[in-house]
């Protein structure tokens, strides 16, 4: 009897354990996936873009204070409804960046269309300079897969020195780093 309760203890001590880990293994940062998140972009985001710099706020910081980077904010701008009331007013949410940053909003999708695809290689064409090895920070919020989409995107078009910030405005503001009222570049449908 008591080796039964013995074997029955160990059991139930060994199904606790493979539980806890597999709850820690689950907590784990998220892999690289091969291509671009597609939905879910407010979740956990990877440790690592393969070709990209991962940047902290500090290093982040440093780099701004030198001015030795181009910033690119990516965070999506949200769409007016389309069946508004007529004369109904709309004012489009106020977005806080990086001083100096060029918000590309809606280009950290997993998909985009052509227009947008083109508007993302002209923005970072025009922050560049044309220069493929500019080196080119960009960001979002914490958590938000819209800058490692981007970010791994500009890698595919052939820039070299593409720098990740994944604490994007959150870290900045965290940090009690200024931050400045953003008006999107103009986009194609506009």
């Amino acid at each position: 009897m008591r080796q039964h309760l013995a074997v029955a203890l160990l059991a139930a001590v060994l199904a606790a354990q493979a539980a806890l880990a597999g709850k820690a293994l689950a907590q784990q940062q998220p892999f690289e996936p091969e291509g671009y998140r597609a939905d879910n972009y407010r979740a956990p985001v990877p440790a690592t873009l393969t070709g990209a710099r991962v940047l902290s706020t500090a290093e982040a910081e440093a780099i701004w204070r030198a001015k030795s980077g181009a910033f690119i904010d990516v965070m999506p701008r949200p769409p007016k409804p389309k069946n508004l009331p007529e004369g109904t007013v709309w004012r489009d949410a106020p977005r806080r960046n990086i001083p100096g940053s060029i918000w590309l909003p809606d280009t950290g999708y997993g998909t985009l269309p052509p227009a947008m695809d083109d508007y993302l290689q002209r923005g970072l064409a025009r922050a560049s300079h044309g220069d493929k090895t500019a080196l080119l920070v960009i960001y979002c919020l914490a958590d938000c897969w819209m800058s490692w989409n981007a970010a791994k995107r500009a890698l595919a078009y052939g820039y070299a020195n593409i720098a990740w910030y994944p604490d994007g405005t959150d870290g900045w503001e965290g940090a009690k780093l200024p931050t400045v009222d953003a008006q999107p570049e103009p986009r194609p449908d506009q």
